[in-house]
Parts: C-alpha cells; sequence; structure tokens
C-alpha cells in the first residue's frame, strides 16, 4: 500500500517537473534539451535534482 502511493507520488512528481521544465526552461545553449533528457532518462534522480537545482533559480528572480 505505502509503496503504491510513492509510486504515485514519484510518477505525479515527474510528470509535473517534465511539464514545468517544458514551460519554463529557456532555450539558450539547449538548457531545455538537456534537462528533458535528464528528466526522461534518469526519471525521479533527474526530476529531484532539476527541481532542487532549477526551480530554486526561479523562486529568486
Amino acid at each position: 500500500m505505502i509503496f503504491g502511493f510513492v509510486l504515485v507520488f514519484s510518477f505525479i512528481f515527474w510528470v509535473w517537473t517534465l511539464a514545468d521544465c517544458l514551460r519554463k526552461e529557456t532555450d539558450e545553449g539547449n538548457t531545455r534539451l538537456i534537462w528533458v533528457i535528464v528528466i526522461v532518462f534518469t526519471y525521479i534522480v533527474g526530476a529531484l535534482l532539476y527541481y532542487l537545482i532549477r526551480r530554486r533559480d526561479y523562486s529568486h528572480h
């Protein structure tokens, strides 16, 4: 039961970060493409990295 909840939550978080990247990431130097590749191929690890690194940058603007 708990494993299923974690699995569903991680999938929702992954989809949310991927959508956020596609909407907010600039295409300067292919950063959007690189982040999308990282998020897609590393799943939750890439989503967490994006959230911790890039989202923090946007909150300061």
